[in-house]
């Protein structure tokens, strides 16, 4: 079964580019486009894609505010989201993982990242690009003034190493991949990991991980 993408950015050629570019991929199909965050927000809505790729700067509504509405914390039926942008802000990564965003890719990450990004959103997986993974981890343990937290149980010696791996950016299947364990394995130790940290998402097991020098 092909995934099931909506496109959002205010470039044409952009839009087009990426939709010829996913649609090329067996496994993926563009179900729409939209020009800018309000008729994403309206688009998603009623297709009900299963991954939303969305730029950050878009006029009437921005991606960020799209991503709040679409993934948010309020939100019963989060869709899963990618965020690509040309900017390399920090600003931006931080807002867009705020708003609920699944994935952080720039515009010149190539195809290889970009699908590996939609597959992870959609599996469940948030993929960051890896020019930004360590700089948005060491911002975010510089912005915390409080001790981390400690676990509500010990760690058990895999789930230590599926901590570090989800910190440097992998996804489930290079996890399972990199520890010679299967992707179901992997999903296990990471659901333990969140409960005993108190972590909402992997994005926060990966925050903990570095605040505890783990990486």
């Amino acid at each position: 079964m092909s995934i099931r993408v909506l496109i959002a950015d205010d470039q044409n050629i952009v839009r087009t580019g990426l939709t010829m570019l996913l649609d090329a991929q067996p496994d993926i199909e563009v179900v729409a486009a939209a020009a800018d965050g309000r008729q994403a927000v309206s688009l998603a809505r009623q297709l009900r894609p299963d991954v939303g790729l969305l730029d950050i700067r878009m006029p009437l509504m921005d991606g960020i505010e799209a991503t709040r509405q679409l993934a948010g914390p309020d939100v019963t039926d989060p869709l899963p989201i990618v965020v690509i942008t040309t900017f390399d802000l920090d600003e931006y990564v931080y807002e867009a993982l705020q708003a609920g965003a699944r994935g952080f890719l720039l515009k010149d990450a190539g195809p290889a990242l970009l699908t590996q990004a939609i597959h992870a959103a959609a599996d469940g997986d948030a993929l960051i690009a890896p020019n930004v993974t360590v700089r948005l981890l060491e911002a975010f343990a510089a912005s915390q003034s409080a001790r981390p937290t400690q676990p509500i149980e010990p760690l058990t010696a895999r789930e230590e190493e599926v901590l570090v791996t989800v910190a440097q950016g992998r996804t489930n299947s290079e996890i399972a991949a990199e520890l010679h364990i299967s992707p179901s394995t992997v999903k296990t130790h990471l659901a333990s990991l969140m409960r005993k940290l108190g972590a909402r998402n992997r994005v926060e097991v990966a925050i903990w991980a570095h605040e505890t020098g783990r990486t």
